[in-house]
């Protein structure tokens, strides 16, 4: 470390020094500051342990997000992690530099970023903007607690270009400030510091590991892990302090040592010419968290971050009130009611079907078929508004109760999905009078219900009058992005579906959607240069026309066996392939484990997708391992031929919360070298889907889902087939309905 770089780094360590001692006195009050971010009852409230002495503090926002969209203070990382389940967006700006960011917090302990960043004038590769996208990782080695600070390890733009790759160790120290106002609470002093390497070690560094780093080089493919640079190179201190007094003001100051080398050196992007960084943010709302910031001696910024907790909707639920349990102690004590021989009088037995499916069809569910006797009904039904199937289960249950006779002890119902009955949970009438109003009833009745596969239709059961054949529409406007074009980050195309199904008999189904655009510029997207068959590539030549089929198939899906589900499909898939898709899969009720396999001959699309077909026709198939690892979490392995003809795996990791939000993500690695497979080396990407019921307070299986890819290219593709099996059988399976055990009284 040079003598200049070491008086600046002193002279930065002594001002961040000042900065928390001037905070400290403007807070001071005649307390000390607390240790750790835990609640104190407020000094004036009376007598302690009254109901009036309890805290009523607004708790303190969730950690705020710096420029890359992680935690931390404004250009640095701190060592916090976001509530569990966290889905973070944030836009940062300052210097020409712009950065979109998506953060998941994907355990207490580990959370992955996306970025997507625009360099403006750097004047590589003839663009005024240069664009780029990377990948973050921060693990926490361990908790706050006591003296100790939280302690977090991070790695940036791992996997990118590594224009922003860096690598850090830091520690965060939480102080409880005292109250300001009653309304506020008490505030919250964040003191943070780390060392860094990469990005993080180019100004004041105090020591070198491993010798010289590579700097950014641009013009690679990127996507490959650099892991050979981690950890390597100067290595330099950090720091920062954030003081919130009160849930909606913070105040930030830090000591940056990023040296911007590439744009301040190699271009005239900004000009440096201090570490010091300062801001101030406010929280808009209990989502949203607005910021401004003086950077580096001479520039202006600000941020913008949405944080969504699938755990706190964004309007509370509101489900209409469930069918009462009716005790048979409440029953007349009728021959009708009570006697063991109405299961032989078809004119009894009607008018039970028609009473349950009246009362289901109000109830948002649709009666499949009923299999009737003396002690035991079956029951099939549909659930096409509860996104939990237990909650499902529970009110049929309850409607149970109102409608057969006093004779039924157990009730079988079966959850049907494209004809297929998927599990069978059996449940004492006498268990559901007993239980209801249990202060263990969620528990208690998890304890004594089964959960088994269900069996065959019975050749007795009666089916309702209502379902086949049926024929439905709908009308919805779509959206179709397109993303990571230089030219243009960001394009759209959307417009009006006409979407149809017609469902003959149990099992069977044809479909097919009309598009209608209506506007865009996704067919002003560059032209593909791919050296592998243009699979996917070509989407600026499928944007050119109007209107267009979208699909337009037919397809079965049955039970050749116990534990095995089948599917044959044909027909017009997607806006790029048509043929013939075969699919079995074998998935025990009670087992986490599930194995499949699919075979696919299919024909590229002509351009203006009606009828037409181009060329190009290939055979793909998958052998897939599908495992549920717990706490939400699907991990899924595929195997075998692509689309553009390249053999490899996919590995695939989702997290599927119990309100049906799910953010995962995959990457692919195929026989395909990363010079052939262009920009980003290897297919990869991250999804996510948001439940309508979520976002609008009512039930609702529908959710609003995209899957983004840094690039898109060629190998590694799959076919969209409509109807694949796993993902709608495991939802009413054991794991998933005990997941939901306490929606079964809702």
């Amino acid at each position: 470390m040079t003598r200049s770089s070491s008086l600046t780094f002193r002279i930065a360590l002594i001002s961040t020094a000042v900065v928390a001692f001037v905070a400290s006195l403007i807070l001071a009050t005649g307390s000390v500051l607390a240790w750790g971010p835990e609640l104190t009852r407020d000094p004036v409230d009376p007598a302690p342990g009254s109901a009036q002495a309890a805290p009523r503090f607004k708790p303190l926002p969730p950690p705020a997000l710096n420029f890359y969209g992680t935690p931390g203070i404004i250009d640095t990382p701190s060592a916090e992690m976001l509530p569990d389940g966290t889905y973070a967006v944030s836009y940062s700006w300052f210097g020409g530099q712009s950065r979109y960011n998506i953060t998941f917090q994907a355990l207490p302990w580990l959370s992955a970023s996306f970025r997507y960043n625009g360099i403006r004038n750097l004047n590589l590769f003839g663009f005024s903007t240069y664009y780029d996208r990377g990948f973050d990782v921060r693990a926490r080695l361990w908790k706050e607690r006591g003296w100790l600070p939280e302690v977090t390890m991070g790695l940036q733009d791992f996997a990118g270009t590594g224009v922003y790759a860096a690598e850090y160790f830091v520690a965060t120290k939480r102080f409880q400030t005292p109250v300001l106002s009653r309304r506020s609470g008490p505030g919250e002093l964040k003191i943070s510091a780390g060392l860094g390497w990469g990005r993080l070690g180019t100004h004041g560094a105090i020591g070198n590991i491993g010798g010289v780093r590579p700097s950014f080089v641009g013009g690679g493919t990127g996507g490959e892990l650099s892991y050979d640079q981690w950890f390597r190179g100067d290595f330099s201190p950090f720091g920062g302090i954030e003081w919130q007094p009160t849930d909606r003001l913070s105040l930030k100051a830090e000591y940056s040592t990023d040296a911007y080398v590439t744009e301040t050196q190699v271009s005239d992007v900004f000009e440096r010419k201090s570490s010091l960084n300062f801001g101030v943010e406010y929280q808009y709302s209990d989502r949203t968290r607005l910021g401004a910031y003086y950077l580096y001696g001479t520039e202006l910024g600000f941020s913008a971050q949405f944080q969504l907790n699938p755990k706190q909707p964004i309007t509370p639920m509101v489900v209409p009130a469930a069918q009462p349990i009716i005790p048979r102690s409440h029953w007349a004590r009728t021959e009708a009611n009570w006697n063991q021989n109405w299961p032989a009088s078809t004119q009894q037995t009607t008018v039970f079907r028609d009473q349950v499916a009246e009362a289901l069809k109000q109830d948002g569910l649709i009666l499949e078929a009923i299999t009737f006797d003396a002690t035991e009904v079956e029951l099939r039904y549909r659930n096409p508004r509860y996104q939990s199937d237990m909650q499902a289960v529970g009110r049929v249950a309850r409607i149970m109760t109102a409608y057969l006779p006093a004779s039924v002890e157990t009730f079988r119902i079966t959850p049907v999905r494209s004809g297929i009955g998927l599990s069978t949970v059996t449940v004492r009438r006498s268990d559901l009078e007993a239980l209801e109003f249990s202060p263990e009833a969620s528990e208690s009745i998890n304890a004594v219900t089964g959960i088994t596969a269900a069996r065959p239709l019975s050749e007795d059961a009666v089916f309702s009058e209502e379902l086949y054949p049926a024929f439905s529409t709908s009308f919805a406007p779509y959206t179709k992005p397109s993303y990571f074009d230089p030219a243009r980050p960001f394009r759209i195309d959307f417009g009006l579906d006409l979407t149809a199904s017609y469902a003959p008999a149990p099992g069977w189904l044809i479909g097919g959607a009309l598009r209608q655009r209506l506007a865009g510029n996704i067919s002003n997207t560059r032209a593909s240069n791919s050296v592998l068959p243009h699979v996917r590539t070509d989407i600026s030549l499928y944007a050119q026309h109007g209107t267009t089929l979208e699909n337009l198939y037919v397809t079965r899906h049955w039970k050749p066996g116990r534990d095995l589900y089948a599917r044959a499909t044909g027909g017009i898939f997607e806006t790029m392939f048509g043929g013939v898709s075969g699919e079995l899969l074998w998935k025990p009720v009670n087992s986490p484990l599930a194995l499949g396999v699919e075979a696919n001959y299919v024909i590229q699309r002509d351009y203006d997708q009606r009828f037409s077909f181009l060329d190009y026709k290939t055979f793909t198939g998958h052998a897939s391992l599908y495992y549920e690892l717990g706490s939400n979490y699907q991990l899924q392995l595929d195997a075998g031929r692509y689309l553009a003809g390249d053999y490899g795996g996919t590995f695939s990791l989702d997290r599927v919360f119990n309100n049906g939000w799910a953010v995962g993500a995959f990457f692919t690695l195929t026989n395909v070298s990363s010079a052939d497979f262009g920009e980003g080396s290897f297919d990869k990407g991250f999804r996510f889907r948001i439940p309508l019921g979520w976002m609008l307070g009512k039930p609702n299986r529908r959710g609003f889902g995209l899957t983004i890819r840094p690039t898109q290219r060629d190998g590694g593709q799959r076919v969209a087939v409509p109807g694949r099996l796993y993902g709608s059988i495991r939802e009413a399976h054991r794991i998933r309905l005990q997941d939901q055990r306490v929606r079964f009284w809702e």
